[in-house]
């Protein structure tokens, strides 16, 4: 009798020691490998209690987590990964710890923080891995004859991770915009005078800040985000354009001229003379104009994507909207993003995933991008020798007359005048680009 009650109480006290040391659980692991830096998501049961250093001879990351157990396989996670070379558990010295050991190829940029449960994801820890020399190769804008290509930098939302909003179907917004991004790269390098460079080319997540500063290191004339709205209701439906807040937009003025010093090279040719001048009035004068600039840029650009889009899609919203966005902070690059549609509409789910609806979204993108700079090319820049001729139609003019006239399609002439018809009346005023 008195052997039993010493193996209950025994279980009891080894069910409560446990039940101590494992009360969270490492339920899966995620690796996001990207150009300049790897992503690693833990997904645990609960907040994770943690803490971490680094190793060199070989270089590991060694991170605990206190009172947890862990349930994943961790052999071959890492197994298509530049970075690490090996993820494996070791002996903790805190009891009831769980240690995770990284092995890695070289020393990197650490930063490991902690993720509150959201959407489909529960607690998280994350951790990033930087390479500290960058990847990116410096941009050459330079074409033979001196005139450099306009560089338009896109966005593909989301990433990674994060899915961004799911369809009804399962559709994840994250796919749908970088397949359309994709679409409008191809459709921009196509064109002679203009260079996309695409943000994220793959699975993988970007901070905010990072996408501007990338933007900024491609010396983007035009940053272009894409998304796809959702809603709790399947209802609504149409593609939106934003551009940024004004309260936002002087908000982060506020900042960078508290740091003018550092943060010169955001604010444009007039960058050096804002940084050096000890004139304070003149430097909020000079930045002022600099971000009006931008803003009213942006809006142009804005009105045109708009304009192409209600060809080839429903609109949600027929003007452009100002919205606090932090893709859209950059006051030295005008900057719009793109709602495509509702991922959260089955109609517009079913549009969002076909080609062929993708591919008429980029080519109304792409329209409104060359017709925006055809009408307002950057100083230096091939398009700057383009631009438009104009033409006063006489009686007896039609757009197939014209479009022979002047050696271009009049698929051309009706995209360069916003043209919904082949319909033109005698003195109307026309543009025409310039023939290939």
């Amino acid at each position: 009798m008195a052997r039993t009650k010493l193996v209950v109480i025994f279980l009891v006290t080894w069910l409560i020691t446990f039940t101590v040391y494992a009360s969270n659980q490492i339920k899966g692991v995620r690796v996001w490998p990207a150009p300049e830096n790897t992503r690693i998501v833990f997904d645990l049961a609960k907040k994770p209690d943690y803490s971490y250093f680094s190793l060199t001879g070989p270089n590991r990351l060694v991170i605990d987590f206190k009172n947890s157990e862990n349930a994943v396989k961790l052999a071959n996670l890492a197994k298509n990964d530049k970075r690490i070379l090996k993820i494996r558990t070791s002996k903790a010295k805190q009891k009831g710890a769980t240690r995770v050991v990284l092995e890695l190829a070289q020393s990197y940029q650490t930063s490991i923080f902690p993720l509150a449960p959201a959407g489909q994801y529960g607690d998280r820890l994350v951790v990033d891995l930087y390479d500290k020399k960058s990847l990116s190769k410096k941009t050459d804008n330079t074409k033979v004859d001196g005139k450099r290509d306009i560089v338009v930098a896109i966005v593909a939302g989301h990433g990674g991770e994060d899915p961004g909003s799911i369809g009804p179907k399962g559709t994840y917004e994250k796919q749908v915009t970088l397949s359309i991004s994709k679409r409008l790269a191809k459709l921009i390098n196509a064109q002679k005078g203009l260079k996309a460079k695409l943000i994220r080319t793959g699975d993988y997540y970007i901070n905010h800040n990072r996408k501007t500063r990338l933007a900024r290191q491609y010396k983007a004339d035009l940053l272009i985000s894409i998304h796809a709205d959702a809603f709790t209701s399947p209802k609504p439906r149409g593609a939106s354009v934003l551009v940024q807040d004004p309260r936002r937009a002087n908000s982060e003025f506020a900042k960078w001229i508290a740091n003018r010093q550092k943060e010169s090279e955001l604010l444009g040719g007039a960058g050096e003379t804002i940084k050096k001048t000890k004139d304070r009035n003149l430097a909020l004068t000079l930045a002022d104009m600099k971000k009006e600039h931008t803003m009213a840029s942006s809006y142009d650009f804005a009105e045109h994507v708009v304009n192409q889009l209600k060809r080839v899609t429903k609109l949600h919203k027929k003007k452009p909207e100002g919205m606090s966005l932090a893709v859209l902070k950059s006051s030295d690059i005008p900057s719009v993003l793109i709602e495509t549609g509702f991922i959260s509409n089955p109609i517009e789910e079913r549009n969002l995933n076909s080609w062929k609806h993708q591919q008429k979204l980029a080519k109304a993108i792409y329209n409104a991008v060359h017709n925006y700079f055809i009408a307002s090319p950057p100083a230096g820049t091939l398009y700057a020798t383009i631009g438009y001729k104009k033409h006063k139609v006489s009686r007896g003019e039609s757009l197939s007359v014209l479009a022979k006239r002047y050696k271009v399609s009049v698929g051309e002439l009706k995209t360069a005048n916003n043209l919904r018809s082949s319909t033109v009346k005698i003195g109307q005023t026309l543009k025409i680009p310039r023939a290939e």
